[in-house]
């Protein structure tokens, strides 16, 4: 009888569940070792005081096909939601609310009307603004040398200024990339326009997790892998990745994993370290992708403030903010708001209490029912290598899933993707890996979700949008 063959994957966030169910699939016998006592990688949920959070605020759009199909394989989809239409209400100190909404014409003229009612610009700016969007619209995506220059350096050729970047193009900048477009990479920046609100009228439209990340993610991930029959091992760490013969031998605390295959999907610093020796001339490289850090501030109210589930600001160092009282399972009476901080370099190195002192008056310009509430609770969670720096050059440094070693592919929101890191980026990363795994191992390719390959995920953790 012939005898499986073995993969092991190195991670149990999004890319390596994907990877390990896809080549559970194609009939691999498949080990996940996993540092961490639960699965979901960095995205997950801790209780506290009785109440339950998320450690950021993952978002994704409906064009995100392929972590979308994850969800519906793990019988997650009753924890999301999606909008039947693209909106975002905008808040600024002083100002009514705005509602940024797109209108049932086709791309690109369903955000036309939007633009052009938008008050934090100026007719002269809103104009302008449209034209940049169609200049935006008609870059090619694949063209490397838009990774030279920065999507801020291209805005203001396009008389872009410093006002209308910061209330327009970072509300999508920001939540996306994790960084402002004044450092992040043209080439993912024209991406993100043009397949998240360019390329159809409803591409854009957000989905939300309705139920916290633990019941999303990491519970059903669980028991979709031992359906599968994937041996999953928590709290295992992954020492190094060595050459044995033909195999493969992942080296951890309780002795070494023989295997056919390998799939190391964890972050770009980590998986450097572990495949250092196997692959010199690659692996110091990814190094050089950098991080961006994002912060979560976590209030919660001793009554209602806010009226909106969702909200982006304009005019205040708030960004995004989430009503997440209910998925919290919150104090009855009490409002617990998740405010989601991108390329937060500076507010990570501030204190829990300079935090308190920037952002609740910061909110209370927001929320006037705000000034008069008592904060019941206010908790910070910092990621400060939250995803890879998409600044430009960094295209070049990040490697495909299929490396120089047969049998060792490389998982990951920051392998090469196209895309910015993003749950959708991580699921087809996975998908990738998978693939380049059993192409090597000669097994036959399940059939995977369908999936456009235009389509544009920007889940990150917010937003994350």
């Amino acid at each position: 009888m012939t005898r499986a063959r073995r993969v092991v994957v190195v991670g149990g966030g999004l890319a390596g569940i994907t990877a390990a169910l896809e080549c559970a699939d194609a009939g691999a016998a498949v080990t996940l070792v996993e540092v961490r006592r639960r699965l979901g990688g960095a995205a997950y949920s801790f209780e506290r005081e009785g109440m339950t959070f998320d450690n950021g605020q993952h978002v994704f759009l409906r064009c995100c096909t392929a972590y979308r199909a994850l969800l519906g394989r793990m019988g997650s989809e009753r924890h999301v939601r999606i909008q039947p239409r693209l909106e975002i209400p905008v808040l600024k100190p002083g100002a009514r609310p705005v509602l940024l909404r797109r209108s049932r014409l086709p791309a690109p003229l369903h955000l036309a009307g939007a633009l052009a009612r938008y008050p934090h610009l100026s007719l002269a700016q809103r104009l302008r603004a449209g034209l940049a969007a169609r200049a935006l619209g008609n870059l090619d995506a694949g063209d490397g040398a838009l990774d030279q220059v920065t999507l801020g350096e291209w805005l203001s050729r396009h008389r872009q200024g410093p006002e209308a970047v910061s209330a327009l193009w970072d509300l999508i900048a920001l939540p996306t990339l994790n960084l402002p477009a004044a450092s992040a990479s043209l080439l993912l920046g024209a991406f993100v326009f043009q397949t998240g609100l360019l390329s159809s009228a409803d591409a854009g439209d957000i989905g939300f997790h309705s139920g916290t990340l633990a019941e999303t993610i990491s519970e059903p991930a669980a028991g979709a892998l031992e359906q599968a029959g994937v041996d999953a091992r928590l709290g295992w760490r992954a020492e190094s990745v060595q050459r044995q013969g033909s195999a493969f031998v992942v080296a951890g605390p309780e002795g070494g994993l023989i295997a056919d295959a390998v799939i190391v999907a964890v972050p770009h610093a980590r998986a450097a370290v572990l495949l250092q020796s196997l692959l010199p001339a690659s692996a110091p490289a990814w190094a050089g992708l950098g991080s961006s850090p994002i912060i979560n501030l976590h209030v919660v109210y001793d009554r209602r403030v806010c009226e909106h589930a969702f909200l982006a600001g304009v005019g205040t160092p708030v960004q995004y903010v989430f009503d997440r009282s209910r998925a919290a399972r919150a104090p009855v009476g009490c409002q617990y708001l998740a405010v989601s901080l991108s390329a937060a370099e500076r507010e990570m190195a501030m204190s829990v209490q300079a935090l308190r002192e920037r952002y609740l008056p910061a909110l209370e310009e927001l929320f006037g029912g705000a000034r008069g509430a008592r904060v019941v609770q206010f908790r910070v969670t910092r990621e400060h290598a939250a995803t890879f720096r998409p600044s430009p050059g960094s295209a070049a440094r990040r490697p495909t899933a299929r490396t120089s070693l047969p049998g060792l592919a490389l998982a990951g929101a920051w392998t090469d993707t196209g895309w910015p890191a993003t749950l959708e980026g991580a699921v087809r990363s996975g998908h990738a890996a998978a693939n380049a795994a059993l192409h090597a191992l000669e097994l036959e390719h399940p059939e995977a979700p369908a999936s456009d390959s235009a389509a544009f995920a920007a889940s990150a953790r917010v937003p994350s949008a």
